[in-house]
């Protein structure tokens, strides 16, 4: 008799532990879930990171309030100056581009640094600061040699007619 108690309390287990299961499993299919849709996000150009706007939003006039504080088509140009150097820090919301040094082929004992600053939302003059950093070689050693404020200006130029170039270029392509 021991042994049947044993046996039906086996068999007992595997049957009870059985239906239970099946009971948990049929009750989690009645649920009714939805996926959550993961809204599609822009991804930057420049870092690969989540963030940024479209190239295809540059110089539009309907740019939402939540978006770039700063002008679109001066950062574009900003970044397009500054390509012949390698960037080291690039934020696109506080509007700061900064490089690493670059040693001119033509002064081997040379070299420089840029930090350009895009302000406001409008295409003005005020709108980017460029500052030029120097350094120069002693033996082996850089030693800071200030500011560039002349060639400075000059790039700060060169964004703003960039920055020109790149709406005309909008303006054709929307009228077109």
């Amino acid at each position: 008799m021991f042994h049947w108690i044993c046996k039906f309390t086996s068999l007992g287990k595997i049957l009870l532990l059985t239906l239970g299961s099946s009971f948990l499993l049929s009750s989690c299919s009645s649920l009714k879930t939805t996926p959550v849709e993961a809204p599609e996000e822009t991804v930057s150009v420049i870092t690969g990171k989540p963030g940024g706007i479209k190239i295809s939003e540059f110089g539009k006039k309907d740019q939402p309030s939540d978006g770039l504080p700063i002008n679109a088509l001066i950062w574009r140009a900003a970044l397009d100056i500054a390509s012949f150097v390698p960037l080291d820090d690039v934020d696109t919301f506080g509007g700061s581009i900064v490089t690493e040094w670059h040693q001119p082929v033509e002064s081997a004992n040379q070299r420089l640094k840029l930090a350009m600053f895009v302000i406001g939302r409008e295409l003005r003059s005020d709108a980017i600061t460029v500052h030029v950093y120097l350094q120069k070689r002693r033996g082996n050693e850089w030693i800071d040699a200030g500011r560039d404020e002349e060639l400075g200006r000059k790039l700060e130029g060169l964004v703003l007619t960039r920055a020109r170039e790149l709406r005309a270029t909008s303006v054709v392509e929307t009228v077109n």
